[in-house]
């Protein structure tokens, strides 16, 4: 548990798949004077950090982790690899350890002895081969906490507007997409969706702008009935209790600047609908926060990028961006 007298905030860090760049950018925390507010700790093995800032040509002092340390230097908590990383090329005999990292992670948060999670990218396609079942984060930690819905939601910020951009389905096969979305399904992500902006930011009866699911949100049901009989009942009905709400909208016109500057939150239908407009808007410094969990988790918006881990061209800029938001959630929960 956290101590009663701590004064900054534990924030976990996962450093993912270890042959990626995770790696490469939780060792450009050090030496960042707007991270001396929080304890920082950097899940991992301790020999592949300093492996890699050797390959990197970074001198890091960092500390073996210490629960309620208050220091202003990165600390590591080890957790080892199951068999030697090499940076860029993946192992499968390495997924079980992503996911002991993750696992350490999760315990912490759920025992209040760290404040947030933070995490890294992992392949979710090795973990896979190894015949361990996984589709994201996301469906991990959620399962693994026992909720029953979380809600995926990606922030991005430029000088125009904030824009955040929530999905009703995640990680499925375009597919199955249309027999995902029903009445429970959509509401229950608005209420989170609506529920969370106003804990962790402060947005009272946030304007959330929604999806249709078809070209053209339907067309009237030329072009598909999921918007009549599912997405408008649905809204409408949440409308009368007080829900804000504007849609169902035409995807293809609905993410221009005089829209998205009245919408607190944009609802997509799925990933491919929503998420390509955030990460061209601010690819490498969006950031991806799971609503609905007994805690905070925020996580960067890019992949492993193998062909990156080592070179020193990492950018770090999305899991500082990560962290700073994570921060700004537990203070605002806190306040009541």
């Amino acid at each position: 548990m956290l101590a009663q007298n701590s004064t900054k905030q534990t924030i976990a860090i996962t450093y993912g798949e270890p042959a990626g760049i995770g790696p490469d950018i939780v060792l450009q925390l050090y030496n960042q004077p707007q991270f001396n507010n929080y304890n920082l700790v950097v899940i991992g093995d301790k020999n592949v950090i300093e492996q890699r800032a050797q390959r990197l040509g970074i001198t890091s002092q960092f500390e073996i982790y210490q629960e309620n340390a208050e220091t202003n230097a990165i600390q590591i908590l080890h957790v080892p690899a199951l068999t030697k990383v090499v940076a860029g090329q993946l192992n499968s005999k390495n997924s079980q350890h992503v996911l002991d990292c993750i696992n350490r992670a999760l315990k912490g948060c759920l025992d209040n002895e760290f404040t947030a999670l933070v995490t890294c990218p992992v392949h979710k396609g090795i973990i896979n081969d190894a015949g361990i079942a996984f589709t994201g984060h996301t469906e991990y930690l959620a399962d693994n906490s026992k909720i029953d819905k979380v809600v995926m939601m990606l922030c991005e910020n430029n000088s125009d507007f904030s824009l955040r951009v929530a999905l009703v389905t995640t990680h499925l096969p375009l597919a199955k997409v249309s027999e995902a979305i029903t009445n429970d399904e959509l509401e229950n992500t608005i209420k989170i969706l609506q529920q969370d902006l106003e804990n962790y930011f402060k947005i009272k009866n946030p304007a959330i702008y929604v999806c249709g699911l078809n070209p053209h949100a339907g067309e009237d049901g030329h072009l598909g009935t999921e918007e009549q009989q599912i997405i408008e009942p649905c809204l409408n009905r949440l409308k009368s209790q007080g829900y804000n709400l504007v849609g169902p909208l035409p995807a293809d016109t609905l993410f221009v600047p005089e829209k998205l500057k009245r919408a607190d939150a944009v609802l997509a239908m799925y990933h491919d609908q929503g998420l390509p407009i955030l990460k061209h808007l601010g690819f490498g410094q969006a950031i991806n926060v799971t609503l609905g969990l007994p805690f905070i988790r925020t996580s960067v918006d890019h992949g492993t990028a193998l062909e990156l881990a080592a070179s020193g061209k990492a950018s770090a800029k999305s899991l500082f961006n990560a962290i700073a938001l994570a921060a700004q959630m537990s203070h605002a929960s806190a306040i009541k």
